[in-house]
């Protein structure tokens, strides 16, 4: 019988809500447990081995002392897996980016602020490769179960690059601007199933943005609809701020003066 990949759980900066989503995947799908050997998962069992194939991170890079883990794994590993918005994105551990980072060590530290070490949250792609992506704040449960599946088929698993307007549309739903809110779904990579707005909340980018966004309409269309430059930057910058800095630095928008 030939032997089961052997896969590793990892955290960095995060809630480790996504592992704990995981958890609640495999109650469901127990029969990925037997083509499965976890090595390594904190969240769900003692043991701390170190040879395996495949290695989902979660949590974003937030520390001088992270990379050389992070590194570490990527050498260990021939699949890297981002587990969620944080190793995904930076997700909202990057809204200090924007800040000045020692007044933030102040803020949260006070007269130990040089007792920890920090530096601006990064996604984890921005340290090492990654091979494959698992987006969401929390990931999706179905979405996991399909990517562990084609992983053991020996396939990339592929999210969809289309805009949460597509579900939400799919749904029957009301469009959330046409019941006086505003919504990031037409920028927002979706997959989600429109959950938010299925329920009534505004997207809020938790999945990232989908290929070539049109983020200086979208902005308009926020300031159209009331929204302050405060409150545009405060929407856009929740869970985008990492890739609304890159799209800042090519200089094909300026969210802070929106």
């Amino acid at each position: 019988m030939p032997a089961k990949p052997k896969v590793a759980f990892f955290e960095f900066t995060s809630c480790e809500g996504c592992q704990l989503t995981v958890v609640d995947s495999l109650q469901d799908h127990p029969e990925l447990l037997d083509a499965i050997e976890i090595v390594n998962f904190r969240e769900a069992i003692s043991e701390r081995g170190q040879d395996y194939a495949i290695a989902f991170i979660e949590g974003s890079c937030t520390r001088p002392s992270d990379e050389a883990r992070i590194k570490q794994i990527r050498e260990q590993a021939a699949i890297v897996v981002a587990l969620g918005a944080c190793a995904h994105l930076g997700g909202v551990n990057a809204i200090r980016n924007r800040s000045d980072l020692q007044d933030v060590r102040q803020y949260v530290y006070g007269d130990k602020a040089e007792w920890f070490e920090t530096y601006p949250a990064r996604p984890i792609h921005a340290v090492v490769p990654v091979d494959a992506v698992i987006p969401g704040c929390p990931i999706d449960r179905d979405e996991f179960i399909m990517a562990v599946t084609h992983l053991l088929q020996g396939r990339e698993p592929q999210i969809p690059d289309e805009p949460v307007c597509i579900e939400c549309k799919l749904k029957g739903n009301v469009c959330m601007y046409l019941r006086g809110k505003v919504c990031l779904g037409p920028i927002t990579l979706g997959g989600c199933g429109a959950i938010c707005p299925t329920y009534g909340d505004g997207c809020e980018g938790c999945r990232g943005l989908i290929s070539h966004p049109n983020v200086p309409s979208l902005l308009n269309v926020l300031a159209e609809h009331g929204m302050s430059r405060e409150q545009v930057e405060a929407k856009m910058t929740l869970f985008l701020n990492y890739q609304t800095t890159e799209l800042e630095a090519e200089g094909v928008v300026d969210v802070s003066h929106s």
